[in-house]
């Protein structure tokens, strides 16, 4: 099949990418800076450099292709709330766009658990769990947004399947453990609350293998899944256990109320100095709400099971990280 991947040159899209290669797919990448993924181009990957606010690029890059991962996103907990809806949101219809003008027979569309995410506790959400009437960040309104661009797809007769995978990890994240790490060795990171939250989590290879799965799945079509490693984990005493492991000395702990006080006034403080702040509101309630979910419908639907558990996870990612 051919095959088009979004942020090819991403985390997620890069291993995707390596996959869909694995099993002799033609596949084209879309991106901006090929230079991380020349070993994906000499595999065979075709490179199409653009990136999701060239809209006539991404429509003309959806010519031909059989399916369209659509990974690309600007993810981030701080920025431009125009850089966002431009990615996000206007990037989406492009790929839409693309996908309904050249018949592309299944787009699947990653998105967040986020979307759901409302400042409070979430156990064993499942996909009927409504939008918040507020959302935590702007990265989550823009990422339902496209969901909605998605949906609308979908009921207008576009072959679409959405993803929610939470907390993705592993060798070659940059943004998730690697941002802890830093801010740990830097002194920064505190234990917020008691550190008894639990959040899912999902190492790199389960996502893929729910994508790949998502790609032809007939029960899939017009359908959202969350995607999670399906454990559980309570997640300070798992950060902890990873800092232990790199050589760096337990965290002193905050309440709650005193890292969101904190939070506001670093967000005042970044609106005149137009520098992302150390720490947001939406950091503090991610990292202190407990966040679980329901994947039986993936189960169900897709045939996913999550092959590699967190604790191997980590152990694959600290050997990565140290080398």
């Amino acid at each position: 099949m051919r095959i088009l991947v979004t942020g090819g040159t991403g985390f997620l899209g890069s291993h995707l990418t390596r996959r869909l290669l694995d099993l002799h797919q033609d596949v084209r990448i879309l991106g901006r800076d090929f230079n991380a993924v020349t070993a994906l181009v000499q595999a065979g990957a075709t490179p199409i450099p653009a990136d999701l606010t060239t809209h006539q690029a991404v429509v003309d890059a959806c010519a031909g292709m059989d399916v369209v991962f659509h990974v690309a996103a600007l993810s981030a907990p701080w920025g431009a709330a125009a850089n966002f809806y431009a990615t996000n949101v206007d990037g989406t219809a492009a790929v839409v766009k693309g996908c309904a003008q050249h018949g592309v027979k299944r787009l699947v569309y990653v998105s967040s658990p986020s979307v759901v995410f409302d400042g409070r506790d979430q156990i064993d959400v499942n996909e009927l769990a409504p939008y918040p009437h507020q959302f935590t960040s702007t990265y989550a309104k823009t990422k339902k947004l496209g969901e909605d661009l998605v949906n609308n797809a979908a009921a207008a007769g576009l072959d679409t399947v959405t993803l929610r995978p939470k907390a993705i990890f592993g060798p070659g994240d940059r943004a998730l453990l690697p941002r802890l790490i830093a801010a740990a060795r830097q002194g920064r990171l505190r234990r917020f609350g008691d550190g008894s939250n639990l959040v899912d989590l999902t190492y790199i290879d389960n996502v893929v293998q729910a994508l790949v799965l998502a790609m032809q799945a007939p029960a899939a079509q017009g359908r959202t899944y969350f995607i999670t490693n399906d454990e559980h984990p309570a997640l300070w005493p798992l950060i902890e256990c990873v800092l232990h492991e790199l050589g760096l000395p337990p965290l002193r702990g905050m309440p709650v109320s005193v890292a969101m006080s904190a939070a506001r006034m670093m967000e005042t403080q970044s609106v005149f100095t137009r520098r992302e702040p150390l720490l947001t509101r939406y950091t503090v309630a991610i990292l202190t709400r407990t966040q679980t979910y329901d994947i039986s419908a993936a189960r169900t639907d897709l045939s996913y099971a999550p092959h590699v558990s967190v604790a191997e996870g980590i152990r694959r990612t600290l050997v990565a990280l140290r080398s």
